[in-house]
């Protein structure tokens, strides 16, 4: 099955996810102070990327600190949000960027825009917002969006739930993860090597939203 097909499969569901998001504005980097993991997989990119390269970042929130991160490393960075109000602060705090309000499945082979290749995508809790359906097809597009051997980091929450809707700093969203061993299963499938793999326990700094198991993994596009 191609990924077009694919995703002509699905009725799209996205009801409330962006409005939430930009009901939560700035309060999501305020909820959520502590991004060790998330820079340190940034530093594995920048790291492992020549200088002047190419990175989407995917799923980019305020730009903060994934775009900002790349941005300063010297690369030429893309952000996408399907959220209007992230995407504006982005462009704020990151004026360096390019920042696009699109949804994943825009970007997909024989979507509706098309940014280019890339030689790194970025994609921390995004993937999370979507149903277990789509998160296969969502990879097929990274892999899509990647130069051969391009880098991809991404981070998920380890939990065994499926499109499951929780209260989230006054607002609902809909979350999707996998124990650890599945998770793995679904990233290999997609045509990535899975390079480097972290993990930390996560309290964030507010009262509605409960600790989690954060996984963040350091892939390359398998050709």
């Amino acid at each position: 099955m191609s990924n077009e097909a694919g995703y002509e499969s699905i009725r799209f569901d996205r009801s409330g996810q962006a409005e939430a998001f930009d009901a939560i504005g700035d309060r999501y980097d305020e909820a959520f102070p502590h991004k060790e993991g998330q820079l340190s997989a940034g530093e594995w990119l920048i790291d492992s990327l020549p200088a002047g390269s190419r990175v989407l970042d995917l799923g980019c929130g305020t730009g903060v600190p994934t775009t900002r991160q790349m941005t300063d490393a010297g690369f030429e960075v893309v952000g996408v949000d399907l959220s209007r109000r992230m995407v504006q602060l982005a462009r704020g705090y990151v004026p360096a960027a390019t920042f696009h309000q699109l949804d994943i499945a825009d970007l997909r082979p024989g979507g509706p825009q098309d940014l280019g290749r890339f030689d790194a995508v970025a994609a921390f809790f995004s993937l999370l917002m979507l149903p277990r359906v789509e998160i296969p097809l969502a990879l097929q597009t990274v892999r899509h969006l990647l130069v051969p051997s391009g880098l991809f980091v991404l981070s998920m929450v380890e939990a065994d739930v499926d499109n499951y809707a929780i209260p989230f700093l006054g607002n609902t969203i809909r979350v999707s993860g996998y124990v650890l061993e599945d998770l793995h299963k679904v990233i290999e499938a997609g045509g990535f090597e899975i390079v480097k793999e972290t993990a930390y326990t996560y309290a964030p700094a507010v009262a509605d939203v409960p600790p989690e198991e954060q996984v963040f993994l350091c892939c390359r596009r398998l050709d």
